[in-house]
């Protein structure tokens, strides 16, 4: 992978500006098609703390990229999920478990911390000779019938037929397409940590609901698990700011201790909730995947898995070629039907864990009680959840573009 070698007025055949894995990942599956694509992004300032929890669709995906191989050493499997009302409110939901079994599958998907899963990216990234990456900023995108140009601080540019906006919530790319987001913000922060523990986790990932929204603990390799806590913004800053030893007892705590004594580790992240989605995934010969296009809050697992999903549709559209215009009509069809529902989802489940009405509170519990009862149901729900039927483009499938 070339790097830095733009000069004014070069071409290519798509731009992806934004170095994120989603954008890392239609990068990729672009050059690893045979198409040239110009990889726009800065060196993060600042390695990503994060953990993501990678559906087994996702996981199929990073496979045919030839990219899992090189982080699923640090990944740890998700073979049960767990849903616990902690609430402590008076309708009170039943404990509901979902094991990967009823469905045939080894694992619903792997959680790894996002850094190992970047360097896996970057790494085979740099093996693509179809893929040029310049560490530069982009400045602005601009478009016309014919090509579309991104505008780089240097003063240099670079052009092509489509530019694919990976560049998160503060998208420039969608700001040029003139693309609107609906949006909402919720009185809610969350708290992202990995911490060590003395019982096993069992790959098993426990999500407790609280009054103030979900703490759940996921799986990594060994005695360690990731933590994201969902807490009003107040709280989440008083909470942030304990001493380790006080954090660590503290989640102890509200964990019920079901993973024996813990120690928290490394830094903590602390971001707002929020929700938004584009009114069009694509137009103007711009192309949104991943948080330029949808951002979700950190339940159920849904946000860089719908990233990828974004990566992996627009990928299999350009390789298969034809007018961009009808692309993005089509990829905005195919990725709506996607995305609208399990946003839809995502806010009616965290706005029943903060409502007192209970009439909603009955609804989230009679939910969960039917889940947990009625095996049919439950196995759907599991199987939409791993390999959503509305949007299953050719890598999650396991097939090449």
């Amino acid at each position: 992978m070339a790097k830095n070698s733009v000069i004014k007025g070069q071409t290519a055949q798509v731009i992806v500006v934004g170095g994120g894995p989603a954008g890392l990942t239609a990068a990729i599956a672009l050059a690893g098609a045979g198409i040239e694509t110009a990889l726009i992004a800065k060196p993060p300032a600042r390695p990503d703390t994060r953990t993501t929890a990678l559906l087994a669709s996702s996981v199929t995906a990073l496979d045919m990229l030839g990219v899992w191989a090189r982080c699923r050493e640090h990944a740890a499997p998700l073979r049960v999920m767990r849903i616990v009302d902690d609430t402590g409110r008076l309708v009170r939901a039943p404990e509901v478990k979902f094991d990967c079994s009823e469905i045939g599958l080894d694992a619903f998907g792997q959680n790894i911390e996002n850094r190992h899963l970047v360097a896996a990216l970057e790494a085979r990234a740099s093996e693509l000779p179809s893929l040029r990456r310049i560490e530069e900023e982009a400045e602005a995108a601009t478009t016309g019938d014919d090509a579309a140009r991104v505008s780089l601080k240097s003063g240099n540019s670079i052009s092509a037929t489509l530019i694919i906006g990976a560049d998160g919530r503060r998208s420039l790319c969608r700001q040029s397409a003139g693309i609107e987001m609906d949006e909402r913000d919720y009185p809610q922060s969350a708290l992202a940590l990995s911490f060590s523990h003395t019982r096993a986790h069992n790959n098993i990932s426990t999500e407790f609901h609280t009054a103030s929204g979900p703490f759940t603990l996921v799986p990594l390799p060994g005695n360690r698990s990731s933590l994201v806590w969902v807490l009003d913004p107040a709280t989440a800053e008083k909470i942030s700011a304990l001493d380790d030893m006080a954090l660590s007892m503290e989640i102890e705590r509200r964990s019920h201790s079901i993973l024996g004594k813990i120690a928290v580790e490394g830094s903590r992240g602390l971001f707002p909730l929020h929700i938004a989605t584009a009114q069009t995934f694509g137009q103007n010969r711009i192309a949104l995947v991943g948080e330029a296009a949808h951002v979700m809050p950190p339940i159920g697992a849904q946000g860089l898995n719908l990233g990828l999903r974004d990566a992996a549709t627009i990928g299999e559209l350009v390789a298969e070629g034809g007018g961009v215009p009808e692309m993005l009509a089509r990829y905005d069809d195919l990725r709506r039907k996607d995305i609208k529902p399990r946003t839809l989802a995502i806010d009616l489940l965290n706005r029943s864990l903060l409502s007192d009405f209970l009439p909603v509170q009955g609804a989230r519990g009679l939910g969960l009680y039917l889940l947990d009862r009625i095996g049919p149901l439950r196995r759907a729900v599991m199987r939409e959840g791993v390999a959503p039927t509305a949007s299953q483009p050719r890598l999650m499938r396991g097939e090449a573009l």
